[in-house]
């Protein structure tokens, strides 16, 4: 709904003064709203502690211990390595987050958050990454102002900035490849489930890593080959990967640079799997490009990643992706009109958003060559 600027002017007036807000935290029909307001305020002030308490609980493996049962405070503090005081402060942290959960006096269970957890590996693996990511993100106004001396992102994802990234040795690779991976098995499943893959004969993942992507493709397809491309280092990972997934008849890894090799010929449908946000405007519409080179007429190009102004998940988008890309040095977050722009530029049409079951994990878009 369309509101007047002069509006919103006089509502935020109304909200800054102290008075009012006092008023309104008192006044039984605005007092849970009021209450409501504050508490999501003081969770952006407080939100570096909140993922603080997250990372010493993965660190820690609090979380797996849980897995196995209900524990006392002493079994947690023994299996942990804690003395009981500091135990005790982590747990009551983690109850407070819903990752753990009171079972009795002194007793502690997974809370449903934490089960969450236990059920996405990737989760905890991406928390054990941000300890990285948050050393290039300490000093945010020089981030913004390209002063920022951070170089502990770039080094990590060994193809940003560098001027032949195909020359990347394997231990370059290995850290972000896993990381990867790790999260690729929810992705896979949503936009799987979203997008079906029957009617096509042949998928080439463009910067698809260790072929997880590929892999949950080809065991829900059977008839379906699979192609991926990505850097040498990686494109071997991959191919030992379809060795032992069984799928080495019917599954190809080629490796190269997308930016500088042509890609591989023959496939009807190109991925492209959180890839397009990892780089600047000119770099991933070049990419798109080589994508449409790729296909034949007809052919199709599926583009899955977080979008800006996801709605439900703004934050997820605008705020965290948006800075961890400005660290990393490359790319940002675009909204789906963006990218359609950017697809149509290539000759693309018929350019569709497809409906996931899980928007703020990634969206998933259509277009036919």
């Amino acid at each position: 709904m369309w509101v007047p600027n002069r509006l919103l002017d006089l509502r935020n007036r109304v909200f800054a003064n102290p008075a009012f807000q006092r008023w309104a935290a008192t006044f039984p029909l605005t007092r849970l709203i009021a209450q409501r307001r504050a508490r999501q305020l003081f969770d952006i002030v407080a939100g570096f502690v909140y993922s603080q308490v997250l990372f010493a609980c993965v660190r820690l493996r609090l979380l797996d211990h849980l897995a196995e049962g209900p524990l006392t405070l002493d079994q947690l503090a023994r299996r942990l390595d804690l003395p009981p005081d500091g135990a005790r402060r982590l747990l009551r942290a983690a109850v407070s987050l819903r990752l753990v959960a009171v079972r009795g006096r002194d007793r502690y269970a997974l809370d449903e958050l934490g089960a969450a957890m236990m059920g996405n590996p990737g989760i905890a693996a991406m928390v054990e990454h941000h300890a990285m990511a948050y050393v290039d993100l300490q000093d945010p106004v020089a981030l913004l102002r390209g002063e920022a001396q951070g170089q502990a992102l770039k080094d990590y994802w060994a193809y940003v900035g560098a001027d032949v990234p195909a020359s990347a040795a394997g231990h370059a690779v290995d850290g972000y490849t896993a990381l990867m991976a790790d999260s690729q098995h929810l992705i896979a499943g949503d936009v799987l489930d979203a997008c079906s893959l029957k009617d096509h004969r042949c998928l080439l993942d463009v910067g698809g890593g260790d072929g997880s992507f590929l892999v949950a493709a080809a065991k829900r397809w059977p008839h379906l080959r699979v192609i991926l491309f990505d850097l040498p280092a990686v494109a071997e990972r991959a191919r030992a990967r379809f060795a032992r997934e069984g799928l080495a008849e019917r599954a190809t890894a080629i490796g190269g640079d997308m930016l500088r090799d042509p890609l591989p010929q023959g496939a009807d449908i190109v991925s492209l799997v959180r890839v397009l946000h990892d780089h600047d405007d000119e770099v991933a519409q070049r990419i798109i490009q080589a994508a449409g080179r790729a296909l034949a007429p007809g052919g199709t190009l599926l583009v899955t990643e977080p979008m800006s102004g996801t709605r439900g998940a703004e934050p997820i988008g605008d705020a965290y992706f948006g800075f961890y890309l400005l660290a990393m040095g490359s790319g940002r977050p675009r909204t789906p009109r963006e990218l359609k722009t950017m697809l149509r530029a290539a000759d693309f049409d018929r350019v569709r958003l497809v409906p996931t079951c899980r928007p703020m994990l990634t969206r998933l878009m259509l277009a036919r060559k």
